[in-house]
């Protein structure tokens, strides 16, 4: 270790977190139908797989852009050499587009105020790296994304403080809750440089509403600091009430582009959960502060879009059929997988909160906890990986307050293999209700569920309710 700097040896990555700890078992026994069909089911991966067909469709309907071609005529060597981290224009424009349109064309976006990154975790460091210096802090509603204990804070040195969130608001963000913060952060000697929030909501699949997002405005105004909206689900709210994004609010005539806070309001993007393409590794901050973009711009060269990936998604987000048609067909997908997990969840007593948007429910397991503390909420999420056979996310690593609660995903499989899942959680559910009596039953019952990939059960539901991607 003595031969690695202090950051590399470090200990602050968070990979120790309950939630990188369950995909480490998901990898050591991953489940798959034909040849592991007792393994573990991934339910703790936010990934949109329900509309890859849309996307596979688009390509084989257009190959000059997958064949790196215009008018018929290769530009791979063009492609191949353009390494300007401004990124290309035509995709940039598209973007933008996209972007709108996934708001309802209320509000606009100027390319030239756009960063482009490679995803939205880059984007994120990117911000923290160019708003707030090392030992200073951003207050982040809880609870929030794992991930940002890693993205904010790992090489940036900037420290995260809670803004506590509880169930009985349905974990809204409050004034109250909002100053505590701001209080706690002045105990611990930290300057508070903004706030960052996720709209939609990951963990929690909800949207702010106009009241929340004036009230940070209000907020950030008094304190004299900035406001990161992540809105990288924005494209898959399914349900009412619609997304409401922090832009359309300054639009408002008190938010006039001539007040200070027009310029400390920056929203980060992405495609990976819009458009299902993780592995593009696409993101993109918006700032309408020339410094903040011109230095955005500079770091970005630590992490770009690869022009061959930019000219493909110009072309595909340039289609506007296309584009309109893909997000409502992909937002119907998602509320009728959202309702299967729910739906299934209800039939085994556990309830969610009330969401409208997303890859994930919140899902309320305290009922099943045999205390109301944190080494319970444990013990039960063990089961459920280890016994059960399901990864999904612990409360406490998205830093809830309240033990119980658990992050589940729905759009990253079948429609069979979540049907199983919630065959699974059905019987472990039973066995607990019955007691320790039947424990040895269940086991018995729940490992010749997990020995059959699909039972006739699962046959039945999945082709009564399949989805146009599993035709």
């Amino acid at each position: 270790m003595k031969l690695l700097s202090r950051k590399a040896a470090c200990n602050t990555h968070g990979q120790d977190s309950s939630y990188f700890l369950g995909w480490q078992e998901y990898e050591k026994n991953p489940y798959d139908e034909s040849h592991n069909p007792t393994g573990i089911i991934q339910m703790g991966l936010a990934e949109n797989q329900l509309s890859f067909d849309l996307l596979e469709s688009w390509l084989a309907s257009n190959p000059d852009a997958a064949g790196f071609k215009r008018d018929g005529q290769s530009i791979f060597r063009e492609l191949a050499l353009f390494q300007d981290y401004h990124g290309l224009p035509d995709f940039k424009k598209a973007l933008v587009e996209f972007m709108s349109e996934i708001r309802g064309n209320k509000v606009s976006f100027d390319p030239k105020k756009l960063v482009l990154t490679a995803g939205a975790t880059s984007a994120n460091e990117t911000l923290m790296f160019c708003l707030a210096d090392p030992g200073e802090a951003f207050l982040l509603p809880t609870p929030y994304y794992p991930g940002f204990d890693r993205d904010l804070k790992w090489r940036t040195g900037v420290e995260i403080v809670p803004i506590k969130c509880t169930s009985s608001n349905g974990f809204r963000i409050t004034e109250s809750a909002l100053e505590e913060a701001y209080q706690a952060a002045g105990k611990r000697n930290l300057k508070v440089k903004g706030v960052l929030v996720t709209n939609p909501s990951n963990p929690l699949g909800t949207t702010l509403s106009r009241h929340e997002l004036n009230l940070l405005l209000s907020f950030v105004t008094e304190k004299g600091i900035h406001l990161i909206s992540d809105e990288i689900y924005s494209g898959t709210v399914f349900s009412s009430p619609g997304f409401l994004s922090v832009m359309e609010i300054l639009m408002d005539k008190k938010y006039s582009m001539n007040t200070e806070v027009w310029k400390r309001v920056h929203i980060v993007y992405s495609l990976s959960k819009d458009l299902g393409l993780p592995g593009f590794r696409v993101g993109a901050i918006y700032s309408n502060d020339d410094v903040v973009v011109e230095a955005a711009t500079k770091m970005s060269s630590f992490g770009l879009v690869s022009s061959q990936t930019q000219y493909l998604l110009s072309a595909m987000l340039s289609d506007k059929k296309f584009r309109k048609n893909y997000i409502s067909e992909n937002q119907k997908r998602l509320r009728h997988r959202q309702e299967m997990l729910i739906s299934g969840l209800e039939s085994a007593g556990i309830r969610c909160l009330k969401s409208n948007a997303g890859l994930f429910c919140w899902v309320d397991m305290r009922h099943l906890l045999s205390s109301e503390t944190f080494d319970a909420e444990m013990e039960l999420w063990k089961k459920i990986v280890y016994d059960v056979g399901l990864n999904i996310s612990p409360g406490s690593s998205c830093h809830c307050d309240e033990p119980g609660w658990f992050r589940v995903c729905f759009a990253n499989m079948s429609a069979a293999t979540l049907n199983l899942a919630i065959q699974r959680i059905k019987l472990f559910v039973q066995s607990t209700a019955a007691g320790s009596k039947q424990n040895q039953s269940y086991h018995q019952s729940l490992n010749n569920s997990r020995r059959k990939s699909l039972t006739k059960w699962v046959f039945r539901l999945s082709f009564d309710g399949r989805e146009p991607d599993e035709r």
